[in-house]
């Protein structure tokens, strides 16, 4: 038998590590969580996708200004090739009639390379200014997609930080009930207690149970959609490090946070408008310059294979092309107008969401400052619930309260306990808000 032990313990030892531990959750504080949606979150991902197109819209518009060199090459086949006599006739009948020459081959083929170069055209210069006001455009949308992601991500882990703790406290008051209840059954087996003292406990501990199960289907949830959000397989197992933050330092957050002074300039959605502006003046500019000429030089080579006798076409060809629009009934004018007045709708808007983002920012402070003020006082009424709770709990063991006295008691502490935590919630996603709108505390990298 000592044989079989050994053999299992070396081969267990055999095993390797990390597959031994491979069921061990991957536990995240906070900061690792949002550091690691930063790199695989999907909407980031996609986000940096997009920034490497704009990058390389820059180089295709810069690479329209550069030479471009084309090469075209062509076979022909003549079935019947065209012919002609020089020469006039000879007085010597017996002259032989003039030799017809010509005029093409048979079978060709025909080689051009191409060089062509742009010399002016003002849509390419406002192209040049309008590629580089997209590239912050995508910068600034995948600042925002990078705010977003950081919120949710917080907003997640903070409820299941909060729902964990709730499953401990409501575990520790299920063992004080069953405790409770096996003690007032002995009482009841010796004639001291009646069956509905003990029935009422067991009803007690039902609603206890029920409140358990439904937190940790809701923890249970709460870890699927943080995986989504970190980017992370389903089969991976994920544990939160972090533990709630504590009263004092909640409250110390939410003190510094309104004294804050809200910077316009800073916010993600601002700069987003202003940045829509200017790209909606450079449209006007676009229009505009479609009055100016486009101007390019070229340089043409042919190569024939096979030549005609007579060819007069030339192999080398340079030259300057010219388009110079002149006259389109009013159209190019009417553009411009639109354009124009696409530059009056942004500056409308810009003022618009800067308006909003002023009240937004003073809303969200009065929206701490009350949350705040809740906060505070449902953790009074908490720990005073708990206290009577625990009083009457002793009391009825001593059966100096009834089983119904019990019950009030335990549903105002559990009435309590979640409002407890939901203001707690709601006071940190208040925080949150307040700081992605200030683009303040953001971990976006």
């Amino acid at each position: 038998m000592f044989g079989k032990i050994k053999q299992t313990l070396i081969a267990l030892l055999m095993i390797p590590a990390g597959i031994i531990n491979a069921q061990e959750p991957l536990r995240l504080t906070l900061e690792e969580a949002v550091k690691m949606a930063m790199e695989k979150n999907t909407s980031i991902l996609n986000s940096k996708i997009d920034l490497e197109m704009s990058e390389r819209k820059i180089r295709e518009t810069i690479a329209m200004g550069l030479p471009h060199l084309d090469l075209k090459s062509a076979y022909t086949f003549l079935p019947k090739v065209p012919t002609m006599t020089f020469g006039f006739p000879s007085d010597d009948p017996n002259a032989p009639p003039p030799e017809p020459i010509e005029l093409g081959v048979k079978h060709n083929v025909t080689t051009d390379i191409t060089a062509s170069q742009l010399i002016f055209n003002g849509s390419y210069i406002v192209g040049l200014q309008a590629t580089k006001v997209l590239q912050n455009l995508a910068v600034q949308n995948d600042e925002k997609t990078r705010l977003d992601v950081n919120e949710s991500v917080i907003n997640t882990y903070q409820m299941i930080q909060l729902a964990e703790e709730s499953v401990n406290i409501l575990q520790q008051n299920l063992d004080n009930v069953l405790k409770t209840k096996s003690e007032i059954s002995e009482m009841y087996i010796q004639g001291f207690m009646e069956k509905t003292d003990v029935d009422q406990l067991e009803v007690t501990a039902n609603v206890l149970r029920n409140s358990l199960k439904q937190v940790e289907t809701n923890i249970d949830m709460a870890y699927r959609l943080l995986k989504i959000q970190l980017g992370i397989d389903e089969s991976v197992p994920v544990a939160v490090a972090d533990s709630t933050e504590s009263y004092e330092s909640l409250m110390l957050q939410s003190d510094q946070i309104i004294t804050e002074e809200f910077m316009l300039e800073k916010n993600v959605d601002y700069k987003l408008v202003q940045t829509s502006k200017q790209l909606a003046e450079l449209n006007v500019k676009n229009e505009k310059s479609s009055y100016l000429p486009v101007i390019t030089g070229f340089y043409n080579y042919t190569h024939k294979m096979n030549a005609p006798a007579f060819d007069f076409a030339p192999k080398n060809i340079f030259g300057i092309n010219m388009n110079l629009p002149i006259f389109a009934s009013g159209q190019r004018k009417a553009l411009i107008d639109q354009r124009e007045l696409e530059v009056e709708k942004s500056e409308n808007t810009r003022l618009f969401v800067s308006n909003s983002l002023v009240m937004q920012a003073n809303q969200l402070k009065s929206d701490v400052e009350i949350k705040a003020e809740k906060y505070k006082n449902q953790k009074q009424s908490k720990e005073l619930t708990d206290e009577i709770y625990q009083r009457t709990l002793e009391k009825y063991r001593q059966g100096m309260a009834t089983s119904l006295d019990l019950a009030n008691t335990q549903n105002q502490y559990l009435g309590n306990l979640t409002s407890y935590y939901q203001y707690m919630f709601d006071l940190q996603g208040a925080i949150t808000k307040l700081e992605k709108l200030y683009n303040i505390n953001q971990v976006t990298q």
